[in-house]
């Protein structure tokens, strides 16, 4: 039975609501019982069953922020989409709240492909995802385990794993350094046991200081100012838990990309400072891959990180169409 989700009814986005395609809040679950809730997006007016794409992230966002936006515009170009949040996030359900995990992450984009592939208006034959930031990695993660997803496109992508093990440029990739972490992590579980409350992490810095690196700055413009901030957003407000994302200091989740046959697009920045995560899982990807000709990367000129979240003249949603139209098929 699925769990009774409090959904908002009013339009709450970052983004303004479009004429051209209908929209309506959906729930679905995932193989551990947690219900998951979405923003389902279609064309007002179409033929036969449509492709379906299911869109997530940024990691610590939720899906009235830069997933919905690309949800809605991917439905103006002919798409069913669903935009959901991660599971113990937004309207989702599962508890404790504020808990990440590599695996239950990936299997709530399992869950997504399953829903869709039971729509009835959908081509069980025609699914893609989409995944930004963090969910970028994840989504790379999914489509080497789900061959029902055809065609997987990462957007401005973290590898999660990478960043919690050896920190942002791989500057904390040192056994010292993880063993730190490690002591830090387990301490806190003790204090959250003993107070049985999870202390939070704490979301985008905020003041922000003068002397912030340029990727923090970056990140501040958008979560916490007009432009993208949202009330149920982690990153916009108190963040994960501290122990919520522990897993990823030791839980690998690229480890057989290579072994992905379906086609992949990989989309970044040239100036974001993550750009390296997506130029070193193309290349990780394409290291001996039995389908090369079907993946690519893409390097957007002078944008940077945030700029893949919202910003319409620098988002490629024609190519990112093109490509789903060519596969999706």
């Amino acid at each position: 039975m699925e769990e009774k989700l409090n959904l908002v009814k009013e339009w709450d986005k970052t983004f303004p609501k479009s004429e051209e395609v209908n929209h309506r809040k959906v729930t679905f679950h995932n193989r551990y019982g947690i219900t998951l809730a979405a923003d389902l997006y279609e064309p007002k007016t179409y033929e036969g069953k449509l492709s379906a794409i299911a869109v997530c992230g940024p990691f610590g966002a939720v899906k009235e922020q830069a997933s919905g936006l690309y949800a809605q515009e991917m439905a103006k170009r002919g798409f069913l989409t669903i935009a959901f949040d991660p599971s113990y996030t937004g309207e989702s359900g599962g508890t404790p709240r504020y808990m990440a995990s590599p695996d239950i992450n990936t299997e709530d984009f399992q869950a997504a492909v399953d829903f869709l592939s039971v729509q009835k208006n959908v081509d069980s034959d025609k699914i893609g995802i989409i995944g930004i930031c963090g969910w970028g990695g994840l989504a790379l993660n999914t489509a080497s385990i789900d061959t029902r997803v055809k065609a997987t496109v990462a957007s401005t992508m973290y590898d999660m794993s990478r960043v919690g093990s050896k920190g942002y440029f791989d500057a904390n990739d040192s056994e010292k350094e993880r063993y730190q972490l490690r002591l830090n992590y387990n301490a806190q579980r003790i204090k959250d046991y003993k107070s049985g409350t999870y202390q939070r992490a704490g979301g985008v810095i905020d003041p922000l200081p003068e002397d912030a690196p340029f990727y923090v700055k970056d990140y501040y413009d958008y979560y916490k100012t007009q432009r993208g901030y949202h009330k149920r957003s982690l990153n916009s407000n108190d963040g994960w838990n501290v122990i919520g994302t522990m897993s990823f200091l030791n839980q690998p989740i690229l480890q057989y990309t290579n072994e992905i046959r379906n086609a992949v697009l990989i989309i970044h920045g040239e100036k974001a400072h993550s750009c390296y995560m997506s130029q070193d899982a193309y290349q990780a990807m394409m290291n001996h891959n039995p389908c090369p000709d079907n993946k690519e990367l893409m390097i957007i000129p002078d944008a940077v990180h945030t700029d893949l979240y919202d910003q319409m003249d620098i988002i490629p949603f024609d190519k990112i169409a093109d490509f789903m139209n060519t596969y999706l098929k």
